[in-house]
């Protein structure tokens, strides 16, 4: 088959993949890096500060307990249906469910937000197109990658891989060569912090809730969770993750450090990149350009990653029977394309199209904000599972417990930053509206099926 996941009940066992652990760590930096760094950990920085490089190091710390836990899950039992499968495992019909359409719905809004950044960072070139014209164009150019199957899919997040991590790298040899004098700038740098007071500047209050912002610039690992299975070796699984997350905090922590050295905290807002804010004051004409291009290939790659995922569960939900069969529906002439669960996932694209085209102020804020803590719920998920189906010993169960922590703070803190609140109340509608269905099935399905899919 060439086109996503393999077919079938998500209660079978994958066959041998063709992806080398090296791969898919490298296809998992392309589809973590997106505007989630590139934008969003400005909101991050505007709220907390040069403490945001702190936050980053903590969400790294929690996604690497659940990665750690998604993996040895992967490597013990490989599935397709992934961390639905094992919540299914662990707690029943309702907890796969949950998790499959929680992932579905967290990644449409994450498509809204990428769409919306996107336009709005194309509008640099061209200020007087509206926002719904560039989001339908970036909308049709990712349906059509998806539409290559896995093969071009892994080309393209590849490429794209190489150029975003190529950006960042830019911005920290440029950064290094201005502030050693190698290039000219009118720039007064306030430094490293000094005191408690200069690395929080918004308190702890501030801090807390800038960690929705770094976990969220992590999100990425439920598609590496999915594409395991196309692993030669399953059992290279959790060393893909590690390198994937080790080349992430390297470059996550170094540019920021650097950006939040070379310009003050009030400096920074939601509609430009740190890293162009950090070099604003020197003279380089080129780099806003080139890299407000590299933040836009970065957002398309993400909000590809997102599309490729949301269609290829389905098409898995479709045969456990947590969502209708006709999204399990294939055109076998054209590489066994999943039409039914793609135009599902098109129907989400437009809604996001509609949402940036009436509301283009703080959506962007409120629509991260609330995919970020989605995608929380999912690490959840992973992290309840695998208690309940590893043998993991005291350490393993404290580390689990942490990894519980941090999420509940990154979730909480969004209810304490007034300008990110709404996004909150958005993810519980979600989860309201996916537990309200959950109800109704295993009253009106399940409980005459008497039994799970797994």
């Amino acid at each position: 088959m060439d086109f996503f996941l393999p077919s079938g009940k998500s209660s079978k066992k994958s066959e041998s993949g063709d992806l080398k652990w090296w791969q898919l760590s490298l296809i998992g930096v392309g589809c973590t890096i997106g505007t989630g760094f590139f934008l969003g950990s400005a909101i991050g920085i505007k709220i907390t500060g040069p403490s945001i490089v702190f936050s980053f190091i903590l969400a790294a710390l929690g996604t690497y307990i659940v990665y750690n836990l998604l993996a040895k899950m992967t490597a013990e039992d490989p599935q397709e249906g992934s961390f639905c499968y094992y919540a299914n495992k662990a707690y029943g019909k309702w907890a796969g469910f949950s998790c499959g359409w929680n992932y579905w719905c967290s990644n449409i809004l994450i498509m809204g937000s990428q769409l919306t950044a996107l336009s709005i960072l194309t509008r640099f070139w061209f200020p007087h197109v509206p926002l719904w014209v560039f989001a339908a164009g970036y909308a049709i150019l990712s349906i059509i990658v998806v539409l290559t199957g896995n093969k071009g899919f892994d080309k393209v997040e590849d490429l794209f891989a190489v150029i975003k991590t190529a950006a960042i790298i830019m911005f920290i040899i440029l950064a290094a060569a201005a502030l050693s004098g190698v290039i000219d700038g009118d720039a007064r740098h306030p430094g490293f912090p000094g005191s408690s007071g200069d690395w929080f500047p918004e308190g702890f209050k501030g801090f807390w809730s800038s960690l929705i912002y770094a976990f969220y610039a992590y999100g990425g690992i439920e598609v590496i969770g999915l594409m395991a299975t196309r692993l030669k070796k399953k059992e290279d699984a959790p060393k893909a993750g590690i390198i994937m997350l080790i080349v992430l905090v390297i470059i996550y922590v170094i540019s920021l450090g650097l950006a939040v050295y070379m310009a003050s905290h009030g400096a920074f807002n939601e509609k430009e990149s740190p890293f162009v804010t950090a070099m604003d004051k020197y003279n380089l004409a080129f780099f806003p350009h080139v890299f407000n291009a590299a933040i836009i290939i970065a957002g398309f790659s993400t909000m590809t990653a997102s599309l490729f995922g949301v269609t290829a569960l389905l098409v898995t939900m479709a045969n456990d029977g947590d969502a209708p069969a006709v999204f399990s529906k294939k055109i076998k002439k054209w590489k066994d394309l999943p039409l039914p669960s793609l135009g599902l996932a098109t129907a989400g694209l437009i809604a996001s199209i509609v949402t940036a085209l009436l509301l283009p102020g703080k959506i962007y804020e409120y629509i991260t904000t609330a995919a970020g803590i989605l995608i929380l719920f999912n690490w959840s998920f992973i992290i309840i599972s695998a208690l309940r189906i590893l043998e993991n010993k005291v350490f393993g169960k404290i580390m689990a417990a942490a990894g519980l922590l941090l999420i509940l703070a990154a979730v909480s803190g969004t209810l304490i930053e007034k300008s990110i609140r709404l996004g909150f109340f958005v993810s519980l509608i979600f989860v309201a509206l996916i537990a309200i269905v959950a109800l109704i099935m295993q009253k009106k399905v399940w409980k005459k099926e008497g039994g799970s899919s797994c």
